[in-house]
Formats: C-alpha cells, sequence, structure tokens
C-alpha cells in the first residue's frame, strides 16, 4: 500500500512510502542484488541502496522509503506499482483505460534535430514493457535505446516528428520560443493518435502549462503535465522513440558532413564546432546546429 509522497520543489527531491509485504521484500532484494547499487548498512532497516541519484531504504518493520528525482520510476520498475503524483497517477487508475505518453529529445543538444514523440498504451501493455525493461531514456544507455527504439516503433501506435536544424532555425526565428514550438508539435503528435476522452500526459518542458494548454484547445483529451512523467511507461516508451529518431539524426549528419558531431552543448560541442567550420562555410551551421544557442556565438574567432 502506498502510504505517502512529499516533494521539494527547489530540489526536484521526491519521497516515496511504501508498504512491502514478506514476499514482495524477498524480491525488491532479489532485484537489488542483481543490480548495480551501492549498499550500506543502516539502523532498524535490512539494506539501504543507491544508485542513478535514488536511495532505497528498506525498514525492517516493512515500510520502503524512496527518495531522489527518479523515486517514482523506482517504485514503477522494481516494484510494479504506480505512486500518486501532482496532476495524476503514474499509471491510469483503471488498467482498462488507454493511455498516450508525449517526450521529446534533442531539446538542449547543439546539434541534431528536434524531436517530440506520442506514443499510445492500451490495457495491459505497460506491465508488459515494464517487465521488458523499458524505461526512461535519460536512464538507459544509448546501445540499448537503439535497440529498444525499432521494436517500440513496430508494436506501438506511435507519432513522431522530427525537426532537422534548417526547420529547427526557421521556427525558432519566427517564434523565437522553443516551448512554444514543442507545444505545437506536441498537438500534432497527439491529434494523430487520439481518440475523444483519452488520458494524455506529457513530461512538462516548460514552467508555464499554460502554453500546452493552450495548443491543446478543441481535441477531445484528457490533459496532464507533469515533471518526471517518466514513471508513466508511455511516456518512458515514447522517450526511447524520441530519442532514437533523434540518435539517428544526429549519426546521418555527422556521416554527411564528415564530422563527429557530439550530443549536448558542452566543451565537446565547441570542438566539434570549430572542426565543422574549418572544412565547411559558416553558413552551414544552420543544416547542422541549433543556431541561437550561445554556442554559436563562441564558435567565432
Amino acid at each position: 500500500m502506498l502510504t505517502g509522497r512529499c516533494e521539494n520543489p527547489a530540489m526536484a527531491q521526491t519521497t516515496v512510502v511504501v508498504e512491502l509485504d514478506a514476499k514482495e521484500q524477498a524480491r525488491l532484494r532479489r532485484e537489488i542484488d542483481a543490480g548495480d547499487f551501492e549498499l550500506k548498512p543502516v539502523d532498524h532497516a535490512h539494506f539501504s541502496a543507491r544508485a542513478d541519484g535514488v536511495t532505497a531504504t528498506l525498514y525492517r518493520s516493512g515500510k520502503l522509503v524512496v527518495q531522489g528525482a527518479g523515486a517514482e520510476l523506482f517504485v514503477a520498475r522494481y516494484l510494479g506499482r504506480e505512486s500518486e503524483s501532482e496532476g495524476g497517477s503514474a499509471e491510469p487508475a483503471a488498467a482498462g483505460e488507454t493511455r498516450i505518453g508525449g517526450d521529446e529529445s534533442g531539446k538542449g543538444d547543439y546539434f541534431g534535430p528536434l524531436v517530440v514523440c506520442a506514443l499510445r498504451l492500451e490495457p495491459g501493455d505497460a506491465a508488459r514493457l515494464r517487465r521488458g525493461g523499458v524505461a526512461d531514456s535519460k536512464r538507459v544507455a544509448d546501445s540499448t535505446v537503439m535497440r529498444l527504439g525499432p521494436a517500440l516503433r513496430e508494436g506501438f501506435r506511435h507519432a513522431l516528428r522530427v525537426l532537422d536544424p534548417p526547420e529547427y532555425n526557421r521556427r525558432h526565428a519566427e517564434v523565437k520560443n522553443v516551448a512554444l514550438i514543442l507545444a505545437d508539435l506536441y498537438r500534432e503528435v497527439v491529434e494523430e493518435l487520439a481518440e475523444p476522452g483519452d488520458d494524455v500526459l506529457i513530461d512538462q518542458f516548460s514552467k508555464d502549462k499554460g502554453r500546452l494548454e493552450k495548443a491543446f484547445r478543441g481535441l477531445d483529451v484528457r490533459l496532464q503535465q507533469r515533471h518526471h512523467a517518466e514513471s508513466s511507461m508511455a511516456v518512458a516508451a515514447a522517450s526511447i522513440v524520441a530519442r532514437e529518431a533523434f540518435l539517428a539524426g544526429l549519426h546521418a549528419l555527422s556521416e554527411e558532413f564528415a564530422v563527429d558531431l557530439p550530443k549536448g552543448a558542452g566543451p565537446p560541442v565547441l570542438a566539434a564546432g570549430r572542426r565543422f567550420l574549418q572544412i565547411h562555410p559558416k553558413a552551414r551551421l544552420e543544416e547542422v546546429a541549433k543556431t541561437h544557442f550561445k554556442t554559436t556565438a563562441k564558435l567565432r574567432p
């Protein structure tokens, strides 16, 4: 039974408290022993395990306390439960409900496309994906993303929008706000999949929820937005499909322009940008990069 949850917005720290029976405790210990967790002793506890910024402590009373930004994902993945959260549950309360999840990739990456995906799960699909090891794309290796992505695309209804850099730069020049671009793209992909009354959960990408709500006006769905929505299998699966498309697009650009274009926006990206400009005219940056990033100015001699 789920007994509590709290969140510190300033630290994005989530705490989930769950009561486990003896069988659940034994199963969790097997999962922990098989995983890459750092264990340490804690008074009055069977164990305290830490990995990927999440700490899970199982007390002898049967109470499990999970803390960290990924606490809800831990509960969903290792216990097969869905914790309550702001704006709704991680999965639909009724097992017979459908959910459409949405996530994006490439928003913070200087090179490569911006990708938005919506993926539709029917009743029973979430449990099957969880057993198959599906998790938020940020928590799995790129090689795993590239293996899982095709399987998810083949097995589940989904919609993708891929804005290659030239189109992205054109749209950004018009609206000057990536959140407005994302809101429009999410409307497009959800509209492609949705049926009247569907439950839709989008990983929150802006402090202003009104941007997405405005974009969804006239669409007959139950829209939810929240941070860390990847604890929902629908959002986690969408995140993998979006990430696969981003990585594929980045690789294609690297091949086309004969420069290894890395992810992110840090020092390796600056080095790659300078190599690019040694080979190609500056105007061609528009074809590989999101040129409104501050990175562009740092590339200038």
